[in-house]
């Protein structure tokens, strides 16, 4: 299998977008102050916008995209022909390991992320007692998830590239074997026509 520019292409622009959207979950992530409420003395949290969750959603469903479109070609590395042995495939076998360890590890933050963000504290406080606390998503998760979406590009990339190295290599050999048993086929054929020539004379 020869490496396939469009698939890489689809693979980088889909984890590029994913890295856009974790970084703008990051910088979106919901606030949260307490306020008076106007009608008793008992105070509550009103939070901002939860642009972030949409984002981090969005995240997810395209790293799962890209993800899918990467084994589907590949067939996963355990589904499809046999890769010729060597280095390329200790290398094909390291980047699909780390390729699926950045995934699962940016696909968790940025579920974390997404469901901690979109919890907002629902109960209420004394007005003049600190015993309300709102709930809000930690600095760094959706950090965390972006910088582990380009590692997963890096090694899907590097992934692809080593298995399309090692299957058509592969592929090559046995082109190869085969030609020589056509050839030794070849030879052989001649070398009896010209014995039974000479036994004919």
């Amino acid at each position: 299998m020869a490496l396939s520019v469009p698939i890489v292409a689809i693979i980088t622009s889909l984890h590029l977008i994913a890295f856009i959207f974790a970084v703008g979950a990051e910088r979106r992530r919901s606030t949260a102050k307490i306020v008076p409420d106007e009608y008793d003395e008992q105070t509550y949290c009103v939070y901002g916008t939860d642009a972030s969750t949409v984002y981090g959603l969005a995240a997810i469903g395209l790293l799962l995209l890209s993800h899918t479109v990467l084994n589907a070609v590949t067939r996963c590395l355990c589904c499809g022909k046999g890769l010729v042995t060597g280095s390329s495939t200790t290398r094909t076998v390291f980047f699909f390991v780390f390729s699926w360890t950045t995934f699962l590890g940016a696909e968790a933050c940025l579920l974390a992320g997404s469901a901690r963000n979109a919890y907002h504290t629902k109960y209420r406080g004394k007005f003049n007692l600190d015993d309300l606390s709102c709930a809000t998503l930690r600095k760094g998760v959706f950090a965390a998830a972006a910088a582990l979406t380009l590692l997963s590009l890096i090694g899907a990339n590097f992934y692809y590239w080593s298995h399309s190295k090692a299957d058509t290599g592969g592929w090559e050999k046995h082109r190869n074997e085969g030609l020589g048993m056509s050839n030794y086929g070849e030879h052989e054929q001649q070398q009896q026509q010209q014995t039974t020539g000479f036994e004919k004379v």
